[in-house]
């Protein structure tokens, strides 16, 4: 839904986070993916997308020629499978079992993604597309990349998206990271020697979720980004009414970054 000529654009912003499983990108298996989409104006989430991703096959580089092998009628088929690290597994508390039971595959969280966002744009324009919000979203670019590239939907998500064409010709999507809007705001206090989610959150009065989950810790993102813009629109740091945070229980003990 577009907005008339004659309104104020409403601009929004996608916070994003994955469980992995692993820290790289190109070998490692994206096991949840949760976004929400959250108006800039006001801060309200007005939808969300949460999804486990059924165990699947690395797949080619593109662009890349590999040299043909002959192969006899023993070989195997000479698929290789993304990793799911015992660690990374153990610390978000996903399991095999529950990908396998619970997951979707690729393919189709992929094209779900695209259409929840593109059904979340109420304004048009160039300078208003939305753009991305994470915890050290640099690590998410990278899984959401081969989320799109794996899923078919590069193209797609590259004319929703705000963003540009790097000098490899790939496209990079605009984002905020919240650990710059922590350091842009608290680095003038004694003793931040860390920008962690939990940290960034005690300082800024946020109460934390439990849930050892991507949501959580997308519900806990947009919180601090939204008191980050607070403090922007109102130097006295009040709260003019017109944002509203999303409320969760500080019970939980660690977060990621």
């Amino acid at each position: 839904m577009a907005t008339p000529n004659n309104e104020k654009p409403i601009i929004v912003a996608f916070t994003l986070d994955f469980e992995t499983g692993g820290l790289d990108c190109q070998d490692c298996a994206c096991t949840q993916i949760a976004i929400h989409a959250v108006r800039i104006d006001t801060f309200e989430t007005i939808d969300r997308y949460v999804k486990y991703i059924f165990p699947y096959n690395k797949q080619p580089d593109k662009g890349v020629v590999k040299r043909k092998v002959l192969k006899s009628k023993f070989d195997k088929d000479d698929e290789q499978s993304m990793k799911y690290e015992e660690k990374a597994l153990t610390y978000s508390a996903i399991t095999m079992e529950m990908l396998e039971s619970l997951g979707m595959d690729i393919k189709q969280v992929a094209a779900e993604v695209i259409d929840f966002i593109r059904r979340n744009i109420l304004s048009k324009g160039r300078n208003i597309k939305p753009f991305l919000i994470g915890q050290n979203i640099g690590f998410d670019i990278g899984f959401m990349q081969q989320l799109m590239e794996y899923g078919g939907q590069m193209k797609e998500f590259a004319k929703l998206m705000r963003g540009e064409t790097d000098f490899y010709g790939h496209f990079q999507p605009l984002y905020i990271d919240t650990i710059v809007l922590g350091q842009l705001a608290l680095s003038h206090l004694d003793g931040m020697t860390s920008y962690k989610l939990e940290i960034m959150a005690e300082k800024f009065g946020i109460e934390l979720d439990d849930a050892h989950d991507a949501d959580a810790d997308v519900t806990a993102t947009t919180n601090v980004a939204m008191v980050c813009s607070q403090r922007m629109r109102n130097a006295s740091g009040i709260d003019d009414g017109s944002m509203v945070m999303t409320k969760t229980e500080k019970s939980r003990v660690h977060f990621k970054i």
